[in-house]
């Protein structure tokens, strides 16, 4: 075909019919549409164009960038006809509007642009959509000029049952996995799709409750930082299936290391199972069993007080040592009869009194906590973010920042009030994506009842500022929020995401996924050299790489 396209001079041999490099290559042949692969056929075309260098390199700049182009500097017209006809056919492409796709990918310095061939013009659905080219232009202006500075919803998934979080791997491969409260892991691909096989089905040991504010259940899912190459996850659930059951207790609250499978990237191998942890839990409520990973490489678990009276500590022998405490511990191990060890600078590390697993203590009912990506203040290596409830005063809640050694029975909040609408108040996630300029560094939570806010810190006081999220109505905004909240998620990207169900339990089926959309996005050019890398990974069990444990710090 290329040759087709240059038959005089073409910098292509037969043996090399396309020239894009193999990354940009996967990127641009994934599409499900007819009329978009024509054009993506073409662009692959461009490195055999004699005019090839002046096509991925601008005279004005005088020197060869580091890093090439994805795609040629495009003629204006071919540059708009290309982004409507293929915006949404290739996954995790084209995130944003038509003028900032063109501003970066658009010729404007009088120099040669692709097509530099004579062709025809793409009829068909192609040419449909450049009929109402103004009508697309109107509404992102629209979007543009949004009088309320309000966020968007975008309705990604539907059809869940009970969605309590979803998070990334970290892999590369931009897959989102989702779990439901049940005892399902499922898997949202970049193409946007739920795969039919979960990734972890262990809905017959978890026992989950149904009734409100029960919290047994799924609780959490925390990948390792090395989990490209030794494929290890951690989770964490309720269960009535005793191991030990020391003391006495209503369920067990159980942390498990497995492993993915080796002949299938896309499945957890159920044999691979290590229990971590176990905690005996008298109530239902303020569980807590957040897990997730520091930049130090340690698993933090955040665990509530049970709602454990003093009068239960009296009478009752065998209660954990763990409630209310955020344990920090060492996974890398290569200690055979004990699952982790751990860190010698914890606080309590040779203290007799502390458990040496203790962290932080003096929790209540950790509802999710969130590491930043990028700390604002350069002084602290660590930023934890945790929503809790305040003691004994079930009417006001609390965000955390966690802290090494602190007692938060004493210790002074970050922020203090008391939820909307009595409704309890539901951690999220610093955002630190590539779509949104405005709610760059924010950490963004909410309520159980659909209220949002915002917390940023200011670089220069070191500061924490509140302010409330808005989220726009249809008439601003193409999709819109229903439902409880029942958690946030963040992809690879840092994009944050809300997960919702309706309240009713005969819709089971109820819940959804949905992506918090700006409107006013600026122009993130960071955001094109991510896309580059999407799909350009072997995920594990795909690579030679045997699973294997990091040395103990």
């Amino acid at each position: 075909m290329c040759r087709g396209l240059y038959p005089r001079l073409s910098c292509c041999s037969r043996s090399e019919p396309h020239g894009l490099p193999h990354a940009e290559a996967k990127v641009l042949s994934v599409t499900n549409n007819t009329e978009c692969a024509k054009l993506l056929e073409e662009i692959k075309c461009a490195h055999c164009s004699p005019h090839a260098q002046n096509l991925f390199h601008s005279p004005e700049k005088g020197e060869t960038p580091e890093k090439e182009l994805m795609l040629p500097y495009l003629c204006k017209d071919y540059c708009k006809e290309f982004y409507y006809t293929c915006r949404g056919h290739i996954p995790g492409f084209l995130q944003t509007t038509a003028d900032e796709f063109c501003y970066y990918y658009a010729r404007k310095d009088g120099g040669v642009c692709f097509p530099d061939f004579p062709r025809k013009q793409v009829r068909g659905p192609a040419s449909n959509s450049l009929d109402h080219m103004e009508e697309y232009d109107k509404e992102e202006e629209i979007s543009r000029k949004h009088k309320h500075n309000c966020f968007c919803i975008q309705e990604v998934v539907s059809g869940l049952r009970q969605p309590v979080g979803a998070v990334h791997c970290g892999d590369g491969s931009h897959r989102l996995f989702i779990l439901e409260k049940e005892g399902y892991v499922k898997i949202f691909t970049p193409e946007g799709d739920i795969l039919k096989e979960p990734f972890l089905d262990i809905h017959k040991l978890v026992q989950s409750g149904i009734k409100g504010g029960d919290e047994r259940g799924l609780l959490s899912l925390a990948f390792h930082p090395n989990y490209k190459k030794n494929g290890k996850l951690y989770v964490s659930y309720t269960t009535n299936q005793e191991r030990w059951a020391i003391g006495p207790h209503d369920h067990i609250l159980r942390v498990v290391e497995y492993t993915v499978s080796r002949k299938n990237p896309h499945q957890v191998d159920m044999r691979t199972a290590r229990v971590f942890l176990e905690v005996a839990e008298l109530h239902r409520k303020h569980l807590g069993g957040q897990l997730l990973f520091g930049p130090d490489g340690f698993l933090y678990i955040f665990l509530g007080d049970g709602m454990i009276t003093l009068d239960d500590m009296e009478e009752m022998d065998g209660l954990s040592d763990f409630t209310g405490s955020v344990l920090r511990l060492d996974v890398n191990t290569d200690l055979c009869n004990v699952p982790y060890s751990v860190p010698r600078s914890n606080p309590h590390f040779n203290s007799t009194n502390q458990p040496p697993e203790i962290f932080a203590h003096g929790l209540h009912n950790p509802g999710r906590c969130a590491v930043d990506r990028h700390p604002t203040d350069v002084n602290i290596n660590l930023t934890i973010l945790c929503s809790d409830s305040n003691g004994k005063n079930r009417s006001s809640a609390r965000i955390l920042q966690i802290i090494k050694g602190k007692d938060y029975e004493s210790e002074p909040s970050l922020l203090e009030f008391k939820p909307f609408s009595s409704g309890s108040l539901v951690g999220g996630f610093v955002y630190r994506g590539c779509q949104s300029e405005r709610l760059y560094g924010s950490y963004v939570f909410g309520d159980r009842n659909g209220n949002f806010l915002t917390l940023q810190q200011s670089p220069a006081t070191k500061q924490w500022q509140e302010k409330p999220l808005c989220l726009g109505n249809t008439g601003s905004c193409r999709g819109f929020f229903s439902g409880p909240v029942l958690g946030f998620g963040e992809d690879e990207l840092g994009e944050i995401y809300i997960l919702s169900s309706s309240k009713s339990m005969t819709q089971p089926h109820s819940g959804k996924l949905y992506k918090i959309v700006d409107p006013k996005r600026g122009i993130f050019l960071a955001c094109f050299h991510r896309e580059a890398d999407l799909l350009n990974v072997e995920p594990y069990g795909l690579v030679d790489d045997a699973p294997g444990s990091s040395e103990a710090k």
